[in-house]
């Protein structure tokens, strides 16, 4: 049965993404860490490695990790005519107008990703794991396989990887055909089509979404605040960020977060996180919570703000300071105001 003319224009637009997919960057790992304060960038593209190549190079050299070299991985020869043919696959399944070669091109392509992505992981696996015995830094037990997709801490490294333009295109070309499977099977006896369909939508979805939003315990005593530099020790007033990319900073001071977010901005920030003043080192959503600030609070360094995600807990212990009680905007905006007037 033929296909709709809607259809083709949509397996027609996922063709073109594959196609500008040859020109831009598919996958990036970023490396960010004290004495790079700017952020190293590995950029994957279809036929080659590039970004902060020499500089991780010679960072690997340091602690065993092989040196990277597009003309060591067969992958940057054969992705580029893959890519090419499944350009020409969907511009076949658009020229026929078949609805069974329409359902057979998403299948390939669908399976053509889940083997990327394993070939993917098993690169970064083997890449993290196989170190050079005679090397000058070594750490006991330590590899350094970097993540597949979100954040990973690797020693004094944080590393997130995630698609870049590239990997987008492929995304949104799976969706486009996907589009046009679910358009062809409206109201015929496809129905049995629907559900798996369905279901790779929602991994589509997941995939787009999948940087972590979940706050990170923080280690009292050990790890130390992002912006400070001192031990974090007290449980009561410590915070936290989440950046888009899914990097954690932490913070023994909820002072010492806002001034992180005041240099830095928060345009790249998906997440905030503060402690619950009422439980020790337990931590809430920032957005929803309730503060109260007074220097008889006596935080790490000065910041004297206490979270309560409850505000009817908020108001009894601000009673006992007479203080007011703040949402998280009017926090920012007393922040940002007592900085100024500082300056």
């Amino acid at each position: 049965m033929k296909i709709a003319f809607l259809s083709r224009v949509l397996i027609i637009a996922a063709a073109v993404a594959l196609l500008l997919s040859l020109f831009v960057p598919i996958w990036s790992i970023y490396l960010d860490a004290p004495q790079y304060p700017e952020g190293l960038r590995l950029q994957i593209w279809a036929n080659k490695i590039a970004g902060d190549i020499d500089i991780i190079n010679g960072l690997n050299h340091y602690i065993g990790m092989k040196t990277l070299h597009s003309k060591d991985f067969i992958e940057f020869t054969l992705l580029p005519y893959i890519i090419c043919f499944y350009i020409l696959l969907f511009a076949w399944a658009a020229v026929t107008g078949k609805r069974k070669v329409l359902n057979i091109v998403f299948g390939a392509f669908v399976l053509f990703g889940v083997i990327a992505m394993a070939d993917f992981w098993k690169w970064e696996y083997d890449y993290g794991h196989n170190l050079d015995t005679n090397a000058a830094i070594k750490v006991p037990g330590m590899t350094y396989q970097p993540p597949l997709i979100g954040f990973k801490q690797l020693l004094n490294f944080g590393a997130y990887s995630v698609p870049d333009i590239g990997g987008w295109l492929f995304v949104g070309a799976g969706i486009l055909l996907l589009i046009a499977i679910l358009k062809e099977g409206r109201g015929r006896k496809q129905k049995k089509f629907y559900t798996p369909a369905m279901s790779i939508l929602a991994i589509a979805v997941l995939f787009s979404s999948c940087t972590n939003t979940t706050p990170q315990p923080v280690l009292l005593n050990k790890d130390a605040c992002d912006f400070c530099k001192m031990t974090i020790s007290d449980g009561r007033f410590v915070a936290e960020l989440i950046t888009r990319n899914g990097r954690v900073y932490k913070f023994d001071d909820m002072g010492c977060m806002l001034h992180y977010v005041k240099e830095k901005g928060d345009e790249n920030i998906r997440k905030f996180y503060v402690a619950d003043f009422k439980k020790n080192n337990v931590l809430a959503d920032a957005t929803t919570a309730w503060f109260i600030q007074n220097e008889a609070l006596k935080s790490p360094m000065g910041g004297n703000i206490a979270a309560f995600p409850v505000k009817d807990d908020a108001v009894k212990e601000a009673a006992g300071y007479q203080a007011a009680v703040l949402d998280w905007e009017q926090l920012k905006q007393m922040a940002s105001a007592k900085e100024n007037h500082e300056h």
